[in-house]
């Protein structure tokens, strides 16, 4: 078994990626905080089940619509996807910007990057120990 293949390293990783896609997003809501109808936008944080897999994941089907009738769409969405690369979901968070708040979710989020980037040093640190190299 590979380092890369243990859920725990995968579930950290999974971890710091949501994390610099949320300073990612966050950045662009303080950015465009004097657009006009923008409405600011963050990630929906990922769960894990007890293996360190990604809990509650729908597989690969792809959401469908199939009829005008099923899911309702307005015209007044932004026309830009924020997060289409990532492959996080994201959520609406109202429909202004408020600096204080996303500047405290910035730093909140900036302390929490820095302990998942910890937690990870520290598990390599950990195996490398118990094989011997470290």
């Amino acid at each position: 078994m590979s380092i890369n293949d243990l859920p725990v390293l995968s579930a950290l990783r999974t971890k710091m990626q949501w994390h610099q896609e949320r300073q990612r997003v966050l950045s662009e809501n303080v950015s465009n905080s004097d657009t006009p109808n923008f409405k600011p936008r963050d990630l929906v944080e990922p769960k894990f089940d007890k293996t360190g897999a990604p809990a509650g994941s729908m597989g690969s089907l792809p959401m469908m619509r199939t009829t005008t009738s099923h899911i309702a769409q307005s015209g007044n969405e932004p026309s830009f996807d924020q997060n289409k690369r990532a492959g996080f979901q994201t959520r609406p968070a109202g429909n202004a910007v408020n600096l204080e708040d996303e500047m405290l979710k910035v730093s909140a989020n900036q302390m929490d990057y820095a302990a998942v980037t910890s937690l990870y040093g520290k598990s390599l640190h950990l195996l490398k120990t118990a094989i011997g190299k470290g």
